[in-house]
């Protein structure tokens, strides 16, 4: 193999790739191929009679056999269309039995011979085929050597490629985004119509394009099955066989015709059709991206939320952020009662204006409980009552909960705007107060400047609040969020949990976030609910949880040590790997020996050493440094101890100076008895 070849092109410019040496080795054999695709079309264009083109092209029989072509390829394009893109849907969207097998004979008319595919047709369709006797006798339709029987064979060998390009582009979509147009109030054929097919748009165009000039091209089948009748079957590629017979100067201006069709639509195609509102709908919208100078108006917001509150603050009921009226409650305030089964598997109640932040570690069920009471999984069931009605067994769009999938799913082909509306207009509002209500919920997240912008032209925030806007303007009874806030930067997220905090304040429902942020949890909600495994470990208020947690995980997430271990006597605690912890008696009654418990420790309560420290009794063991991580204005230092399991202590910068701490420090760590919480679990 030859050395590589270099492109004369240094480079991309700034900012882009340079472009790579391609290998010798690679290189000619690929040209040899273009020169193979190519020669065959050099020969059309070397043998063309050009003086004699026109005359050729003119010719009755010529002129005949192109009127019928775009005829019988017209019709054979509608006919794809009408049994292609449900297939294309049912093949992407539904698991069944035997789907393989379906695909397979879609994909089989494309590698079978156009002749083999003829004959086929003939034995199905024809006078003694096996249903044109039935379709003879019943309609009086005969398709042999008739105009429908040319269609029918340009259909056959035309529609898989409608098929593939729908199916790929169905498997593609973000199926959040249709899921999320359901939980507005769509129904599924306002959703295809209003969602789906606007999005497919690209690929339905590039799918119909190639089905058409397919079935312009089509020769085999259509001979074998429909035959050669000048006016009734006879197309143009069938009048191409007949002309090498007799004039072959004129089938190759007609050769040449068909040959500059299938570029045209190849060139149309090239892209122009392939990309745009699919590629736009699988990506996210890009998050934390320069907007304008402060189109919320968040000037009046004052500085962000530096860490967890015990307490969710009070705040002024209808209080908003800019112009317009306070937010109206829920359509209906509602009370929430379900009964989950299943992966989650507990039961859950909250009065109306009840928000409950669901956190946990990843896989233990969160999103799985918001999905189960849209009705949208298999994996849990879940029985709801929304004040006092049961609509478990209605479909999505029917059950008034609203939900903000944590992409946020705006429809990319719609506008901030429109896609505030979607929901009223899912419910018989009328266009105008539809945009009216919208623009006004979009002025109350501070974005109503954008109303215009479609998704693609927002930063993350503000296609956060444009998708809040959209699930409020619906009025659910149950509003579900699913980490609205998780792929923000920090200074978005505050602003955003800001103005969300307030609008929760006067919804009427019951709002469930699922978050990982312990700000979110606690400045947020009312409750929150601590899922493990699939079941409730904890559902108490915030200041509850921060205190007394019961979940290694949520104690983690708060910044606390978690440590699981077993009641020993006189109140100690037997950790699980090993080691004893004193503790002091607390306020609540110690758990029994012997009973699970989980010892919780502040990371400020932990205290760092050279020297093993003397005093009043207290936890002491000896450690090394492993990691000092900066927290705002403190550092957080990770000490692992052969005695304890690790542990995270919480100093200033000047103490681990004095300290001179660095990776790989011995030190000792004191833990008085006092600041030790111990939760039974």
């Amino acid at each position: 193999m030859g050395g590589p070849v270099r492109s004369g092109r240094p480079g991309a410019g700034a900012g882009g790739a340079v472009r790579r040496g391609v290998p010798a080795g690679l290189l000619v054999p690929a040209l040899v191929g273009v020169a193979f695709l190519l020669l065959p079309l050099v020969g059309v264009l070397a043998r063309t009679d050009w003086p004699s083109l026109l005359h050729h092209l003119t010719t009755p029989q010529v002129t005949q056999a192109l009127r019928l072509s775009l005829v019988v390829s017209g019709w054979a394009l509608l006919l794809s269309l009408l049994m292609g893109v449900p297939l294309a849907w049912l093949l992407a969207r539904v698991p069944f039995p035997g789907k393989a097998l379906v695909r397979s004979l879609v994909l089989l008319p494309m590698v079978l011979p156009p002749t083999v595919g003829g004959v086929a047709l003939l034995l199905a369709f024809g006078r003694r085929g096996v249903l044109g006797p039935w379709l003879e006798s019943t309609f009086g339709l005969t398709l042999p050597f008739h105009t429908a029987g040319a269609v029918v064979a340009a259909a056959f060998v035309a529609m898989p490629f409608l098929v593939i390009s729908l199916e790929g582009a169905l498997a593609g979509l973000r199926p959040s985004l249709e899921e999320t147009a359901a939980s507005l109030g769509a129904g599924p054929l306002r959703v295809f119509a209003t969602v789906t097919l606007p999005l497919l748009a690209p690929a339905l165009a590039a799918g119909a394009a190639l089905t058409w000039a397919r079935a312009l091209g089509e020769f085999g089948a259509t001979i074998t099955f429909a035959g050669n009748l000048p006016g009734a079957t006879q197309t143009l590629p069938l009048q191409v066989y007949l002309l090498l017979q007799d004039s072959p100067e004129a089938a190759t201006s007609v050769s040449l015709l068909l040959l500059v069709i299938a570029m045209a639509v190849l060139v149309a195609l090239r892209g122009r059709w392939t990309g745009g509102a699919v590629r736009e709908a699988r990506a996210t919208p890009p998050q934390g991206a320069a907007a304008p100078a402060d189109p919320a108006g968040f000037a009046d917001l004052g500085a962000p939320e530096e860490g967890p509150t015990l307490e969710k603050p009070p705040i002024r009921p209808g209080a908003g952020v800019g112009a317009g009226p306070a937010p109206a409650p829920a359509a209906e305030e509602s009370d929430l009662r379900a009964e989950l089964t299943g992966y989650t598997r507990f039961p859950l109640t909250a009065p109306a204006g009840t928000t409950i932040a669901v956190v946990g570690p990843n896989g233990a069920g969160k999103t799985t409980l918001l999905r189960a009471l849209l009705g949208l999984t298999p994996r849990a069931h879940a029985e709801v009552l929304l004040g006092g009605r049961d609509v478990t067994r209605l479909p999505t769009h029917r059950r008034e909960v609203a939900w903000v999938p944590q992409d946020g799913a705006l429809f990319p082909h719609l506008s901030a705007l429109a896609n505030t509306a979607y929901g009223l207009r899912a419910r018989g509002v009328p266009r105008a107060e539809a945009r009216r209500q919208a623009r006004e919920w979009l002025t109350r997240l501070g974005v109503g400047e954008l109303a215009g912008r479609r998704p693609a032209q927002l930063s993350g925030g503000q296609a956060q609040r444009v998708a809040l806007a959209r699930a409020l303007a619906a009025r659910p009874r149950l509003l579900l969020l699913d980490e609205p806030l998780a792929a923000l930067d920090q200074t978005t997220r505050a602003r955003v949990r800001h103005t969300l905090r307030r609008h929760l304040a006067g919804f009427g429902g019951v709002c469930l976030i699922v978050t990982h942020d312990p700000v979110e949890a606690v400045s947020l909600a009312d409750r929150v609910l601590v899922l493990e495994g699939g079941e409730a470990v904890q559902d108490a208020p915030p200041a509850e949880v921060t205190r007394h947690p019961r979940s290694p995980w949520v104690a983690r997430m708060l910044g606390g040590n978690a440590w699981e271990g077993t009641a020993g006597p006189d109140g100690a605690v037997e950790l699980a790997g090993g080691g004893l912890l004193t503790t002091a008696p607390g306020e609540a009654t110690p758990p029994g020996p012997g009973a699970p418990v989980l010892a919780v420790i502040a990371p400020e309560a932990v205290s760092l050493h050279l020297a093993r420290p003397e005093g009043s009794p207290r936890n002491v063991w000896a450690g090394t440094v492993r990691e000092l991580t900066a927290v705002g204005s403190r550092l957080r230092v990770l000490v692992t101890s052969p005695e304890v399991p690790a542990l995270v202590a919480e100093i200033t910068p000047a103490a681990a100076a004095d300290l001179g701490l660095t990776d790989g420090t011995r030190v000792w760590t004191a833990v008085k008895a006092t600041e030790v919480t111990v939760v039974g679990l």
